[in-house]
Parts: C-alpha cells; structure tokens; sequence
C-alpha cells in the first residue's frame, strides 16, 4: 500500500506540476501579446495594500453576504493550507511524520483544524448556491447561465475532497498517537478520532498513505487539469487575481469607473491634432487591447455578479458582461498560437507573418485569427453587434467584479474602432453626433435657445442669472454653473434648472453661467466611440472654462447633470482643464446645512430615489441626495430593492439615451416598474437624463392604468424648492404644498 502511494503520488505530483508551470508560462506569453500599457506600475506601494485589502478583506465579495463569507474560508484554506500537501508528502514514507518546528505545535494543529473545517463548509455553502441556482432551473436569471459548468463543478469537488481529506489525515493522526479525550489539537476531528481508535496500528498507517496520496492526487489531478486548460478562468483566477489588481487600473485602488482611458495606439496616447500614419483607432483585433486587457479575461472566474447587476441583460437583452468577457478570452487563447507565431495584419489586412512562421501554426488557430472582432453569428464574429451596443456603461460590471476586470473600458475600445474607423454603429445615434458637430448639442437645437430658461426664470420669479465676463466679473463668482444640454433645452430638465437657480439666489449664492458659450462636453459622443468629436468638443470647452475663470479666485464648477459633472471632473484632466467640480445635491446640502436654505413647508407623500450611475456608481456620490431629503417635512423614504452600488440604470447612459430600444424590456421600465411595487407618490432622482427616462416610463403606466395619476417623477432640486420657498398666504392655508413635477 505504501510504495504504491508514493509511486502514484510522484508520478502524479511531476506531472502536474510540470503542466501547471508550462500553462503559467503559456498564459504569461499570451498575455504579453497584447498592446503595451505603461500606466500599470505606479505607487508599487499603494498596489500591494490594494491586493492585501481587496483578499484579505474580500472587499468586495463581501457584499454578497454568506456568499463572500464563504469564499473567504475557501480563499484562505487554499493558500495557508499548503504546508498540509508537504506533511501529506512526508506521511507517504512516515505515517507518523509532522512537520518540522510546527508540525507537532498546538497552535498550527487548532489553525489546520478550524481553517480546514471552515475551508469545507464553505466550499460545500457554494456547492449549494450553485446548485439551487442552476441555468436548467433559473434560466437567464442565474448568475451562472452561459458559465462552463464542468470546471466551475470539478474545482469545488477539487477543493471539498481536499478539504475531507485533511480532516480525515487528522483524525487518523490522533488515533495513530492515542488520543483519547477533547483537545484543541482535534477540536473539530476528535469524533472521527475516536471512531478510528479501535483499529490496529497498521490498519491506521495504511489508511493514512491511502488518504495523503487521495490528497496529493486529488490536488495534482487539479494542477494538471488547469495546465491542459490554460483558459480556464474559474481556476487561474486564484492566481492571476493578485495579478489584475495588482494592475488595475487606478492607483489608489479605486474601481474602473469615472473617467475613461485616453485612446491609445500601441501603448502611447494619440494626437488627435496631429495622429501617426499607423495609429490603430480603437480595437479591431484581440491583440489591440493592451496586456492588462487580456491579463482581465484571464482572469474572469465566470462567477456571473457582473451579468446579475447589468442592466442590459437584466431585460432580455444579449449582453452579459461575463458572457462578453468569456468570448474574448476564448477568441484570444485560440488565436494566440498565431499571434506567437508572429502572425497579424496591418491595417490594409495585409498577413504580417511569412509563411514559414505561419507552417506550424495549427489550423484552428489560423481560423480564429480570420474571425472579426465585432460581427454577426453569420459573419462568424467574435462579439456580436447588438451585445457591444446594448452596454448603457452605467458600471454596474465593474463595480460588482471581484477580480477588477475593466469591462467598460474594452467595450468602448471595441466601439471606436466601429464608429471612427468603420462607421459602424445604430443609425438613430448618428443623428445626434451630426447634432454635436454642427450646433453642439445633441438636439440640433439653435445656440440662442440655451438662456431661454433664463428668460422663462426672469418671467416667473423675477430673478435674474448673470452671464459670466457679460453680467458679472468672474472674481465675483463663487460658482459657475454648467447648466448642460439637458438642463438648457429639454423642458423637463429645464424645470430641475430653474429650481437650483432659485435655490441658489435664495440661499445668497453668487453664481453665473456661461450661456451660449457653454456646449456640449461630448460624454455621449464618447462612450458611444466617437472619440475624436469628444476631443473636439472637450477641447473647446477647456478654452472656453479656462478663459471665463482665468480671474476667479477658485475654478469651482457645479453641475445639475451628473454626465456632465463626470466629463468635466474627471475627464477634462486628460485635456488640460484642471476644475473644482461639485453635482448640486452636494452644494444643496451644504448649503442646508450651513443654514442658507431651511425646508419648512411639508411635501406630503411616500418618495423612492433613484440613483444616477453616473453620479452613484462613477462618483460615489449616494449621500447628499438622501440627506435633502431628509431633511424635507412629510417624505417618507423607501429605498428600491436596487439601490446605491447595486442601483439599476435608467437605460440612457453610454449614448443609449439617442438609441433606440428595440430588444427585450425597456431597461426604464424596468426599473419604473421596481418602483411603482413600492407604490410611491413621488419618484425622485438627481439627473436629467434619468428624469426624462423614468417620465417616459410612468407617463406610459399612466395611461395603461398602472400607475397612480398623482405619481410624480422630480430631481431632488425641485423637491427642495417646494420646501423651502413660501407660499401665498391663501394658498398654504388651503393646503400643504405639492410638488412641482
């Protein structure tokens, strides 16, 4: 028995380690066929506290309850676990054998037997969860559909038979050593001690060389299964984890969000006043995204927490973030014997690669490497055309993955090269890029028509807003205020506009607009592709901001639209225009709390929020809001079952808002019908983009009968108008006030 062990464990234990360290190096060279990316090495310091924070925490596994719990143990028992495989190693030659210094020392014994214990129940809660949450039973609702089942299955037993084998080599450890009473040495696997206690000493030695060879062959099994399979995600990713967020994107450990990448070109950012003869615009081939994007497929687990959050396939749609990433990664690993060979083309399509490179290339991987990158199932595309422009980039993906994979960041990469290089895109979305160049909104509206809520304020309250550099010197200005396409010209905005302006002179803030100098920041044009139009118009608004507050004191920028807020806080830097950007429910707040603005009058009625992606997920901001409200007599809130991290979109960001919505539910209906199950008076929200979807969509239940005729849909500004500004005297007798919709 055991030199048959050690023959099987040897062989075993060789073989598997030599496929495993052959696959890491397999994986490093595919890696490395990407495009260079220097930004991933700053503050080495900071990185490491990342990854120390993001395992040891399990920040954001966490958030899912039992499930992160678990996973902890699972995570913890794999790697401080493995001084058990050299004991079980040193046990095949000596069933007595104990590791040196520790091996016999109380306090390893107890760690061994509590992490151990917690490594399987937590692997069998998986087990579970996995189990009553099967694609054949949940269908498009599992988190797991579209997940390669077999590898997610065969790592879990991997790790559940480990973990009954250490219990078991415990147990038979006592019995060999005649232990016979309670101890923290056998806390956990004294019952087995004492089921095991009445066979003979050989009968115990043969069942520990049985036990420690199932431990080692159940382990090496897994090592040489995942060195055949080097694309197999849900178990690389114990690994390359450390490597992805190591990597991430920001250096202070921040999520993926906010800003987007500069568009590069091999590694460099492009100049888009003057760009290279061979600048490759965007991402048409797997190897035009950089190392760190195919480090990120690599790394996805299949765990499914993008795709349950996301919004897109959330409606029926064929978008699924992990889905998406799944097929990238598969689409690399196919291709990459290719690549390695030296093969690619040049942007003409020309084969980079002689035919003597290419002779032992295999033929399938010379297949993939003629699939597109984006096309249909008939076109035999890697990424079909509806899933790259069914993403609203609200951020969902990103701010739920465990391993910090940059979803957004590829998709959008991907969409450049289709709009800048292809024309390629839905036809209604061009419509509003001509609207942008030509008139510099996305309505084509006529410059003029931006101060026409000014006149309509004037007309309404007698308030005046001054122009900055026209009505006001700029140093006497505390804050400008970037009013935004929305909030200048679609009616329903328009309404949030003339609030905080109202808002603003009553609590006696100097403020000004830029009028019709203001345009648009091109956050659509962006994150629909067309980067080169952002350029364009970022570029020109960083001249025109620079200019107006080159004499006031502070550059501070405040903004009703948090698309707006995003693009000029966090994007503008790339251009050159440095702002101190705040969204107005942070500047209602404060000036709520500084005592300037004091909500007095009740706004009867049960209110649920509505959190902006672009103001919660990309900002963080999910308090001020809130707190308005609060602070508002007669609302009752109640928060949607979607909410702050987890908050549904509206279905309008990245550029879906000049989309039309052709497949599955309205993502807006959706997300109405969350919050009319709460039977709200008032739904409320931060953004004129959300404003106008919710409106379209209560106004349609409206008229089906489905909704309440007094459901109001209102930014947070109007709400705190109602409250703070006095009322006729015969009117506030009458009744409370009611909210201005």
């Amino acid at each position: 028995m055991q030199l048959a062990a050690i023959v099987i464990s040897l062989v075993t234990f060789v073989i598997g380690t030599a496929l495993a360290a052959r696959a890491a190096l397999y994986i490093y060279k595919v890696v490395r066929t990407g495009a260079p990316d220097s930004t991933r090495f700053g503050q080495p310091a900071q990185r490491v506290k990342t990854v120390a924070t993001e395992f040891v925490g399990h920040t954001r596994m966490n958030r899912w309850g039992i499930v992160g719990v678990a996973h902890w143990f699972v995570a913890v028992g794999f790697f401080s676990l493995v001084l058990t495989i050299v004991n079980a190693f040193g046990q095949l030659f000596d069933a007595d054998f104990a590791l040196p210094i520790i091996g016999h020392w109380m306090i390893w014994q107890l760690f061994v037997e509590l992490v151990g214990t917690l490594t399987t129940l937590g692997i069998l809660v998986l087990i579970v969860i996995r189990l009553m949450s099967l694609p054949s039973r949940s269908g498009r609702k599992s988190r797991f559909a579209g997940s390669i089942a077999w590898q997610a299955f065969y790592v879990e037993y991997t790790i559940l038979g480990i973990g009954i084998c250490i219990l078991m080599l415990r147990a038979l450890e006592g019995a060999l050593n005649g232990v016979d009473s309670y101890g923290p040495e056998h806390l956990v696997s004294y019952p087995l001690v004492s089921a095991f206690s009445g066979l003979s000493h050989g009968t115990l030695e043969n069942l520990i060389y049985l036990f420690a060879m199932l431990k080692i062959c159940i382990s090496f099994a897994w090592a040489t299964t995942i060195g055949l399979n080097p694309s197999m995600g849900v178990a690389w990713h114990r690994f390359l984890g450390f490597f992805n967020i190591y990597f991430k994107r920001e250096e202070d450990g921040g999520t993926a969000l906010g800003a987007l990448r500069p568009m590069t070109s091999d590694g460099q950012p492009i100049d888009f006043e003057d760009p290279a003869e061979d600048a490759v615009f965007g991402v048409s081939q797997v190897e035009h995204f950089s190392w760190k994007g195919i480090l990120d497929f690599s790394t996805c687990t299949e765990c499914g927490r993008c795709q349950s959050q996301c919004p897109a396939w959330n409606t029926g749609k064929p978008l699924s973030p992990k889905l998406l990433i799944m097929s990238l990664r598969e689409h690399a690993y196919g291709k990459a014997p290719y690549l390695l060979a030296g093969g690619g083309k040049d942007m003409e399509g020309e084969e980079k690669a002689t035919s003597e490179q290419l002779k032992d290339v295999p033929a399938a991987a010379l297949a993939e490497a003629e699939r597109p990158l984006i096309g249909t199932a008939e076109e035999n595309g890697v990424i079909d055309p509806d899933v790259l422009w069914s993403c609203t980039t609200c951020g969902a993906c990103v701010e739920q993955c465990p391993v910090d994979i940059e979803h957004i960041d590829h998709i959008v990469d991907m969409r450049r090269y289709q709009v800048m290089i292809e024309s390629s895109f839905p036809t209604e979305a061009g419509t509003m890029l001509k609207n942008l160049e030509n008139k510099g909104n996305p309505w084509g509206m006529a410059t003029k028509a931006r101060l026409d809520w000014v006149k309509e304020l004037k007309k309404e309250t007698g308030i005046e807003v001054p122009v900055i550099g026209e009505d006001i010197d700029p140093a006497e200005v505390e804050y400008l205020y970037w009013v935004g396409c929305a909030g200048a010209l679609e009616d329903r905005a328009k309404k949030t506009t003339k609030a905080f302006a109202e808002l603003l002179h009553t609590a006696g803030v100097k403020f000004a607009i830029l009028g019709k100098e203001e345009s648009c920041t091109g956050d659509s044009a962006r994150r629909l592709g067309n980067e080169f139009l952002f350029q364009m118009l970022g570029a020109q608004n960083v001249e025109t901001l620079n200019a107006a507050l080159e004499d006031a004191p502070v550059k501070r920028i405040v903004a009703t639209c948090p698309h707006c807020f995003n693009t000029i806080a966090n994007e503008y830097p790339q251009l050159g225009g440095h702002f101190e950007v705040i969204h107005h429910t942070q500047l209602l707040q404060h000036l709520i709390d500084e005592g300037k603005l004091v909500p007095v009058h009740p706004v009867e009625g049960l209110i649920t929020y509505h959190d902006p992606c672009y103001l919660g997920r990309h900002n963080k901001v999910y308090t001020p809001p809130r707190a308005i409200m609060d602070k508002v007599p007669g609302l009752r809130q109640q928060e949607m079952h979607r909410h702050k991290e987890r908050g549904f979109c509206c279905g309008a960001g990245g550029a879906r808002m000049w989309m039309e919505e052709r497949i599955g539910k309205r993502i807006n209906t959706e997300r109405v019908d969350e919050a009319l199950s709460l039977n709200p008076d008032i739904v409320s929200t931060a953004c004129p983009f959300c404003l106008v979807m919710l409106s379209d969509s209560v106004n349609g239940k409206k008229n089906e009968g489905a909704a309440k005729e007094h459901l109001k849909v209102v930014d947070v500004a109007q709400l705190l108008l109602d409250s703070v500004k006095a009322l006729p005297p015969a009117e506030s007798e009458e009744q409370p006030a009611t909210v201005d919709a």
